[in-house]
């Protein structure tokens, strides 16, 4: 008989699987943060740089409540809220972060025809550029107090600025102690005193972030509710040169548009957007990376519905275009057919693909100014044309129109002419938006339109701004 013996393992010593009974319900997901939607003040304006190296910036628009108002006339008891001394802003080129500029003082013109009323001027620090650092002084002995320290402090009165040794009659009555020289009078106030408002304001908001340094503000101010603008931390003092104007708003008393900065032997001027922004977020990049090739593809698909915009365009001026005689049916049939064997021919193309989203999804625009050559119909005498296309693909990657505006010298009443400027976050949601300069019947000014999957939508006109 076969007998087998099994040797007892303790219940504690037993390898036994370790069963879990699942959830009956799955973890929720936490919830994600939602976006702080930016009230504002959150201030754009364009910064100007031209050959001599000097920077000036130009508000255009200040969004605040959701609302964009213009930032020439926003708050202006005298200046203007966007060009206050010791605003910092941020210039960004296509979102990215390109230096601080701290406004030092405003410049006005009292020219009616000027395209920019208000300048402001002040201190720029190109990325990587540290601030330049002013030595601290050690305080004079205050007045009342013997340098030897053999006596106690005496009490003067406000007024006793000088030392007693200046005073004839101090010196009868009171002898100056042996081997005591008087103290300088350029040296009894502090180092602080000296300094201009614009270079005290200045800086005492670099030592901390300028959205710290309000809350500290006295509340018995007038300007305590107030809200501000700051973007970053402010550069450096204003410097002491004769080139930079007083934190108050100089007023120009000559007829022409002295204040405004024009460019030294014939070249152009340098712009790059600038934001300020106490609380918004931090700079984002919308540019877009293209492949091998793609940008020359794209870049020839735009040329081809420009092209067809241009021809269109063309025939519109013609047939609306009031002549002596009746256009017969056979001349009509005609302009058509030499319309459409027209080729426009392209100058100043400028062409830029953007990521305004964030999502890899490619936005284009491309202004050019067009002719075409032989058009002898009425409304030849319009060319060039300007021409403004704004567009984006789809998922085929075809073209798919956003904006489309053609415009002529004697038709920028109804259409103004566009010039972009860059992509810049102009309400703070993360996004990009475009910023155009405008020339129209009325004058010229700026643009901000928003990029949506089927239009434009304009934020705000400058020209037609409160």
């Amino acid at each position: 008989m076969l007998c087998i013996f099994v040797a007892a393992v303790p219940r504690s010593m037993a390898q036994r699987p370790q069963l879990k009974r699942p959830d009956e319900t799955p973890a929720e997901k936490p919830p994600e943060p939602k976006k702080k939607k930016v009230k504002g003040p959150r201030a754009l304006g364009l910064l100007q740089f031209d050959a001599k190296g000097k920077t000036t910036l130009i508000p255009i628009a200040i969004l605040v409540d959701g609302k964009f108002y213009d930032a020439g006339a926003y708050k202006a008891d005298p200046i203007p809220m966007a060009l206050e001394s010791g605003v910092v802003y941020e210039a960004e080129q296509t979102g990215d972060p390109d230096g601080l500029f701290t406004v030092a003082g405003a410049l006005h013109s009292k020219n009616p025809g000027s395209a920019h009323p208000w300048f402001g001027s002040g201190t720029y620090l190109p990325p990587g550029a540290e601030a330049a650092k002013t030595a601290h002084k050690a305080e004079n002995v205050p007045v009342g107090i013997d340098s030897n320290g053999d006596e106690p402090p005496r009490l003067t009165r406000k007024d006793a600025a000088k030392p007693a040794a200046e005073d004839p009659k101090a010196e009868a009555s009171t002898p100056a102690p042996p081997g005591n020289k008087p103290a300088d009078k350029s040296a009894a106030k502090p180092d602080a005193e000296k300094q201009s408002p614009s270079q005290t304001s200045t800086s005492t908001a670099s030592a901390a972030p300028a959205d710290k340094a309000d809350k500290t503000a006295d509340k018995s101010d007038d300007n305590y509710y107030k809200p501000t603008l700051r973007r970053g931390k402010p550069t450096q003092a204003a410097p002491d040169d004769d080139d930079s104007p007083a934190p108050q708003p100089v007023h120009s008393t000559t007829a022409t548009n002295s204040s405004e900065p024009t460019p030294s032997n014939g070249s152009q001027v340098h712009v790059v957007p600038a934001i300020s922004d106490a609380g918004g977020p931090d700079p984002q990049s919308y540019k877009f990376f293209w492949k091998t090739g793609e940008e020359d593809e794209k870049r020839n698909q735009m040329l081809a519905v420009a092209a067809n915009e241009v021809r269109l365009y063309a025939l519109e001026l013609a047939k609306n275009h009031i002549t002596q005689t009746p256009v017969t049916p056979k001349a009509a049939a005609k302009r058509k057919a030499a319309a459409k064997d027209s080729k426009p021919v392209f100058d100043n193309v400028q062409f830029h693909g953007y990521d305004l989203w964030l999502n890899n999804q490619l936005v284009m625009v491309l202004t050019a100014d067009a002719t075409i050559p032989g058009w002898t119909e009425p409304g030849a005498d319009a060319q060039p044309f300007h021409v403004t296309l704004v567009a984006r693909t789809d998922i085929y990657g075809d073209i798919k129109k956003l904006y489309s505006g053609i415009t002529d010298k004697f038709h920028l009443d109804v259409t103004p002419q566009l010039e972009l400027i860059d992509a810049v976050d102009a309400d703070g949601d993360g996004r990009g938006e475009f910023l155009f300069r405008e020339t129209a019947d009325a004058g010229s000014g700026y643009i901000i339109y928003r990029a949506t999957p089927d239009k434009l939508w304009k934020l705000f006109d400058s020209l037609n701004a409160e």
